[in-house]
């Protein structure tokens, strides 16, 4: 029998075995960063003590620790102004996340600009890896961006086809969080406020919401599944046109994000119903407005600072890793906040009358 080779010794077992993060230990070895002298002495006493061989016995002379996140607007009817605060708190769990593992982070915002001018930026400069703010790109333009040739994590949507790195809320489980509470309160004819905007994540929550329907033994009545544009403006003025028909009115509706359900609210008001007492309205990201607007929101609160800082660990493994690693798909849970835009359905107060809209 032939002996088994002994496995190498990786920059992550040296980091461990002097006590610094694997990013602090690569710093010292490529003579970068401003580490203190007893932090450096203790990396090179361990890479001696171990006999750590960097891969192709040399580490790459121009590597740096930045980091880059590229917030990008492709048509900006959901990556605008409104969301600015959803932003930032990606931004705040990947600065953390960066810091605490001796990156730099920088941020740099694209509004209205071709794609390939976006990838340029992924090419220049001393870059070890890009986080990807993915929600108005479509899977075409993920894959371009993928082209190139550093690591990346693309976040906020989700292709589970693609062979990337992504993370995300887990939609299914945040739909469905929303569906059950609005059962158990005895909702039975629940509609859908969607939106026809190029969002990955607004057609994950539509099928989403067909799955949930189906766990719960509940049937979607198409008449009640509804598409509006994804701005406060766009989903009043449309959910207005579509009120306006004389459709039947769901008792409960899910909307995909918070901005359609304010814009939704609007027009429910101005068509003479009322939130809670005629339907109850739940929606998605909860927007700090959320719990002030009229009545205050029902919601879902996505745990923003935990996928910018899942998406810097990512980064980072990829980075120290002696072997290419394979694509990792995260998906993270959200949180059901219940606010007073929800009340009860016939099936637990006894009612029994559908709304209804007239022009």
């Amino acid at each position: 029998m032939t002996k088994q080779e002994k496995k190498p010794v990786t920059l992550r077992q040296v980091a461990e075995h002097a006590g610094v993060s694997a990013a602090t230990a690569s710093l010292v070895l490529n003579g970068k960063g401003e580490i203190s002298e007893a932090t450096r002495q203790r990396v090179l006493s361990a890479v001696r003590e171990m006999n750590y061989t960097p891969r192709g016995g040399r580490t790459k002379p121009d590597s740096v620790n930045t980091l880059r996140f590229l917030k990008i607007a492709r048509h900006g009817h959901t990556v605008n102004r409104d969301h600015s605060h959803f932003i930032a708190d990606y931004i705040d769990g990947m600065s953390w996340e960066a810091t605490r593992r001796d990156y730099s982070l920088q941020v740099e915002s694209f509004e209205g600009v071709e794609i390939d001018r976006v990838a340029e930026t992924l090419r220049t400069g001393d870059l070890r890896g890009a986080v990807i703010l993915g929600t108005e790109l479509d899977e075409d333009e993920v894959r371009f961006l993928a082209r190139a040739p550093l690591p990346m994590v693309f976040i906020d949507t989700y292709h589970p086809l693609v062979n990337l790195n992504f993370v995300d809320m887990d939609n299914d489980q945040a739909v469905f969080a929303v569906l059950r509470h609005l059962s158990e309160r005895g909702f039975r004819r629940i509609g859908m406020v969607g939106s026809h905007t190029a969002v990955t994540n607004f057609a994950l929550r539509r099928e989403a919401f067909s799955r949930g329907m189906a766990a719960l033994g509940l049937e979607v009545d198409e008449a009640h599944v509804l598409s509006v544009d994804s701005t406060l403006e766009g989903a009043y003025g449309d959910g207005l046109a579509q009120l306006g028909t004389g459709r039947d009115v769901a008792e409960a509706y899910f909307c995909a994000n918070d901005m359609i359900a304010f814009g939704f609210m609007k027009a429910l008001r101005e068509r003479g119903l009322e939130v809670p007492r005629d339907v109850s309205i739940v929606g998605f990201d909860n927007l700090p407005m959320s719990a002030m607007s009229d009545p205050p929101l029902s919601t879902i609160e996505v745990p923003k600072r935990r996928i910018g800082a899942m998406a810097i660990r990512l980064l980072d493994d990829m980075l120290i890793a002696t072997t290419p690693e394979p694509a990792t798909k995260a998906l993270i849970s959200g949180e059901f906040v219940s606010r007073d835009s929800v009340g009860f359905g016939p099936a637990r107060t006894g009612a029994a009358q559908p709304a209804s809209s007239e022009a």
